[in-house]
């Protein structure tokens, strides 16, 4: 059997004819990718909900009104009601993945209070849910194309507009999606 590649710390960019409503023109950054499976964080789907309505459900609160205001991410199907936050590494939080040495997913609510407070991490992206992947199930959907993959940028992932993110990460790759033919058939 053939070995699998390791895609952590890779974007998982779905096709423009991925049909999948949980997955629709999204951008996801892989944390964790190993024989069990993968799991990953959907970095371009906002909910329609704010980080002050988080904090109000988690009985905290902030004094910043620009923090408040802040767009919670729907992360993926899995989960959809456990919070995780995608963040560059410059703090100690509980329940933390390292995925790089610059990158890391922590699933605790002390970096939620922490950046509520004005402590948390430089750059973070709150999601709720993930997206998760069992023992060759991903490695499948790419053999069949649902998926563009390569590393990942954290520019994309933090520094612009949701909107653009999709696009951008297949730009990153040198792939430009509007050229992408939505026929699907084999040569």
């Amino acid at each position: 059997m053939q070995a699998t590649a390791d895609l952590t710390n890779h974007f998982l960019i779905a096709m423009p004819t991925l049909a999948d409503p949980n997955f629709f023109h999204t951008v996801t950054y892989l944390c964790e990718h190993n024989q069990e499976g993968a799991m990953g964080l959907v970095i371009n789907r906002p909910l329609d909900l704010q980080f002050q309505e988080l904090l109000e459900h988690l009985g905290l609160e902030t004094d910043d009104p620009d923090l408040a205001q802040l767009t919670i991410y729907q992360g993926g199907p899995v989960q959809t009601e456990r919070g995780f936050v995608l963040h560059s590494n410059d703090g100690d939080w509980d329940a933390s993945i390292q995925v790089t040495d610059n990158m890391v997913m922590t699933m605790s609510q002390d970096i939620i209070e922490a950046i509520a407070l004005g402590e948390g991490p430089r750059q973070y992206l709150i999601t709720l849910g993930y997206a998760g992947w069992g023992d060759g199930q991903l490695e499948e959907e790419l053999a069949n194309n649902a998926w563009l993959n390569g590393p990942a940028d954290a520019g994309i992932i933090f520094d612009l507009p949701v909107e653009q993110r999709w696009s951008a990460a297949a730009a990153h790759l040198g792939v430009e999606l509007s050229r992408l033919s939505t026929d699907v058939g084999h040569a």
